[in-house]
């Protein structure tokens, strides 16, 4: 919006067009409250605008007022005005003004398009001191920021250890006895799975809050990957969108890569083992629920399988994350869990 000089008439004389009415309740108002002419000319300011700026209603009348507004809002503030007087409508924008401390204050103003007889008369507004929501939304940001830089690091830390703790595991493995070597190859196919998902907990585009869909897709594939092409094959289906905390995701992949570990010790090498993960579709005010589902349990032990602890193991992953479990993850007795609510 272009500046202009100031009305010759000034605030003083031209505040002799407001109303008695408005003037008695602006000037009783605690709200810095403004009214302008259909030029876009400030008329008039009432005292609490005037106590607000230290600066006497003549000065700030025109386009003096603008002066207070930050030079880094100016542009936005006067494009928002500049749309308002074009098309008389009401308006809204936050800006920050120059108080009579010469401290910047975030204001929210508001302005209403006047009419008499069908004919735009100009606005009148208000301004209302939103610096301390302003602050907690930074702070907020920045805590936000802060946290989600922590997790990273936390992940990746823990995702470098455990590579470090699968190389180890191989080579005990390799250098145990023959009957042992199942047992070492099961557990060191475990610590890559839980590696696997301290990676994708750590490639989550937002750490502090996780896609439930995209999380368990992009885990799914990447827990297909741990053996030769066509030995695992996991589905997802989910019906029902959802964010959860890290806690909650680390522990639905660890219950996951467990029961693929799981399937895979009770079916042959030459077998594919499936596992099916659905998401059903719920109310928002419902618990969210997982369903899983793998082939090969409760079917018996594959050759030289290791001691079944999977149940157990399932059952401590899911009390961390105060996970409610039940079934099997067989056919007939869907592994479900029911996650808890957001916090």
């Amino acid at each position: 919006m272009a500046v202009e000089t100031p009305s010759p008439e000034g605030t003083g004389s031209a505040g002799s067009r407001v109303s008695a009415a408005f003037r008695s309740f602006a000037e009783g108002a605690s709200l810095p409250i403004w009214r302008t002419d259909p030029r876009g000319y400030c008329i008039y300011v009432n005292p609490a605008w005037i106590a607000f700026r230290g600066r006497t209603a003549d000065v700030e009348g025109g386009y003096g007022w603008r002066d207070g507004v930050h030079p880094e809002d100016r542009a936005d503030h006067d494009a928002v005005l500049a749309a308002a007087h074009a098309n008389a409508a009401s308006f809204t924008a936050e800006y920050r003004l120059r108080r009579h401390d010469g401290l910047f204050r975030w204001m929210l103003g508001q302005g209403t398009p006047l009419f008499e007889e069908g004919t735009f008369q100009g606005f009148c507004g208000a301004c209302f001191d939103i610096t301390d929501r302003r602050r907690a939304e930074e702070h907020a940001a920045q805590a936000a920021a802060e946290k989600e830089a922590l997790l990273a690091e936390v992940y990746h830390r823990v995702r470098n250890n455990l590579q470090v703790m699968v190389s180890l595991i191989g080579l005990y493995g390799r250098a145990a006895p023959g009957e042992c070597r199942p047992a070492f190859d099961a557990l060191g196919q475990r610590v890559r799975a839980i590696a696997l998902v301290q990676q994708h907990l750590h490639e989550a585009p937002h750490i502090a809050s996780i896609d439930l869909g995209d999380y368990l897709t992009r885990l799914a594939q990447g827990l297909m990957q741990l053996r030769r092409p066509g030995r695992i094959a996991i589905a997802v289906q989910a019906e029902r969108s959802a964010l959860l905390q890290p806690r909650t995701a680390n522990a639905l992949g660890m219950i996951l890569a467990e029961v693929v570990a799981e399937g895979l010790d009770a079916t042959a090498e030459g077998t594919t083992c499936h596992t099916a993960v659905t998401v059903p579709a719920g109310a928002a005010d419902e618990p969210l629920r997982v369903s899983i589902v793998a082939s090969g349990l409760g079917a018996g032990s594959g050759p030289a399988a290791p001691p079944k602890l999977g149940p157990r193991l399932i059952a401590a992953y899911a009390a961390q994350a105060e996970i409610a479990v039940s079934g099997e993850a067989t056919t007939a007795a869907p592994l479900t869990l029911v996650l808890p609510p957001v916090r």
